[in-house]
């Protein structure tokens, strides 16, 4: 998978110079390539960004710059390009899953007050958005797409640890319990220890539905609510 991720603090990333991104940097599972949408600024100074036509608070980021920005990069003509932005379709696992089947991902990291729209035109962006709220640049949001992502990228982690984790199958995944056995007087479900593998999963998925009952029910459809309010009785 390959990532080209445009933004104005590549040192932002350095996150991802440790852990499971890490290796699958490092084993060329995915590659990570930052360009500096700064270094592209004909100005003696460096600016990037302008006042707003039409008046208003903050300062737009020019389009020749961000255009000329992205003109560097290799071998775009089949890469999906992303805008970091609140304004875009909300990301959800369905999404990850979606982009984790490109092979070539062009990320655009928003700051100030936005990007001059000529450009998100122009390039053919598609806008996606972490949450309903405003952080002070897309650099975040690129970071969560990206590691979401790579988690699907094949070899960067087993795929046991995607198929059975949270929003798979559209519920939360069942509590998880490690050693000791016995903390402050809390133990671990007997049934986890029972060495009834079908029992176990069957405890599980049950687990995964009342999770999903008492934090998420809008995930839920008729039917399995019906099902977990009976079982309560």
């Amino acid at each position: 998978m390959e990532f080209d991720v445009l933004t104005l603090f590549p040192e932002m990333f350095d996150i991802f110079k440790q852990s499971i991104i890490k290796r699958a940097i490092e084993n060329n599972l995915i590659n990570l390539n930052l360009i500096n949408i700064r270094d592209f600024s004909k100005d003696k100074h460096k600016h990037v960004d302008d006042t707003p036509y039409g008046g208003g608070a903050g300062m737009i980021i020019k389009p020749d710059i961000v255009y000329d920005a992205y003109n560097s990069i290799n071998n775009k003509e089949n890469a999906k390009v992303i805008y970091m932005s609140p304004k875009g379709k909300k990301l959800n696992q369905q999404k990850v899953i979606d982009l984790s089947n490109e092979k070539h991902l062009i990320i655009l990291c928003g700051h100030y007050e936005g990007i001059d729209q000529r450009v998100i035109d122009k390039i053919g962006c598609e806008e996606i958005s972490i949450g309903d709220y405003v952080l002070t640049g897309g650099e975040l949001p690129a970071m969560c797409l990206i590691d979401s992502i790579s988690r699907y990228v094949d070899g960067v982690i087993s795929k046991e640890s995607t198929s059975e984790e949270t929003f798979s199958n559209n519920l939360l995944e069942y509590p998880q319990y490690t050693k000791p056995f016995d903390f402050e007087g809390m133990k671990v479900p007997d049934v986890l220890i029972s060495g009834n593998h079908q029992e176990i999963d069957k405890w599980r998925k049950e687990q995964s539905l009342i999770e999903t009952y008492k934090k998420r029910p809008e995930l839920l459809n008729e039917e399995q609510i019906n099902n977990i309010k009976k079982g309560e009785k």
